[in-house]
């Protein structure tokens, strides 16, 4: 039986990924302990150690620099060079290749907003849910690059710092992600409605006001009735106020955790298994990536279209 070449390039490829694979294991320090070989430090790949703060690169007087910060600025950098050459030669009748990927990007969010938002509310809430997709996902894929983690400067002999860490592994990059969501809802809300009436969303003291009018007039009953559910109402409304702060927290830690975990388990992988184990790791990562940036997008956009629908309905009205 003949083996064409394109099958004898697959059984190649499937015996080098295995030799890569077996080899990798060996050299990890469960291989190597397993069959008790001393594995030269060179072939060796170093613990992982994680530290969950930013570390300084550049210290000013006034402020430091951060490689997490270094990396959110690169991925501004990125989005602003990338939509920069995807519309600097647009054209109607004969888009290019990157105009047209541009296009499917911000028609695919747009119809995604669209779709839980409805057509008016949408051209509101696309430009920060957007943003905020793009953002995350780009930082979640940047900080896939081989040149994250690994290119650094020695602060003394022994400490080692990356210039560039992956910037959703820092907690105040979601939580600034979080806040500028959070702002965006609540102005949305303000904005459509109007300061009185998106209050009076949260603190309902209809009923209090007229059980107050009532026990001044002299009726007992609905006096009662009306003051037991404006407080009742108010309680409420304090509670709402507490799940629209809440939101912060959840948004942040969402990330934050999903992200950092990522980057843990692509660090104890490489340890455990060098070479090639991590590969289908960094698919998964790839995945997660995604999913994060579309939740908390998502997310953003569901919290939104909850402030703006008083106003669609009023509007009905």
């Amino acid at each position: 039986m003949r083996l064409g070449c394109s099958t004898r390039i697959l059984i190649i490829s499937v015996i080098f990924v295995l030799v890569l694979l077996i080899g990798g294991f060996i050299i990890g320090p469960i291989g190597s302990k397993l069959f008790n070989i001393d594995i030269p430090e060179s072939l060796t790949v170093s613990k992982p150690h994680v530290i969950l703060p930013a570390e300084g690169i550049v210290h000013l007087s006034f402020f430091t620099i951060t490689n997490t910060l270094l990396a959110s600025w690169l991925t501004v950098i990125v989005l602003v060079v990338l939509f920069y050459f995807c519309t600097r030669k647009m054209s109607v009748n004969r888009p290019g290749k990157l105009q047209i990927f541009a296009e499917f990007v911000v028609e695919s969010l747009l119809n995604f907003i669209k779709g839980a938002a409805g057509e008016q509310n949408a051209r509101i809430l696309f430009p920060v849910v957007a943003t905020i997709f793009l953002y995350v996902i780009t930082n979640a894929y940047l900080a896939l690059l081989p040149f994250f983690g690994t290119i650094g400067i020695y602060e003394d002999a022994h400490t080692f710092l990356p210039v560039l860490r992956a910037a959703n592994t820092d907690i105040n990059v979601p939580l600034s992600i979080a806040l500028v969501a959070f702002v965006f809802i609540e102005y949305i809300g303000i904005r459509k409605l109007g300061a009185f009436p998106y209050l009076n969303t949260f603190f309902n003291v209809g009923q209090l006001k007229d059980g107050v009018k009532s026990l001044f007039k002299g009726k007992i009953v609905p006096a009662i009735s009306g003051i037991g559910l404006g407080c009742i109402n108010l309680f409420v409304g304090c509670l709402e106020v507490l799940s629209h702060l809440i939101r912060i927290i959840s948004f942040t830690f969402r990330l934050f955790g999903n992200m950092t975990a990522g980057e843990i388990l692509l660090l104890i992988v490489t340890f455990l298994v060098p070479l090639i184990a991590t590969i289908p790791f960094y698919g998964l990562e790839l995945l997660v990536g995604f999913i994060q940036a579309l939740i908390f997008a998502g997310l953003t956009l569901v919290f939104g279209t909850i402030a703006l629908t008083p106003h669609s309905e009023e509007s009905h009205n």
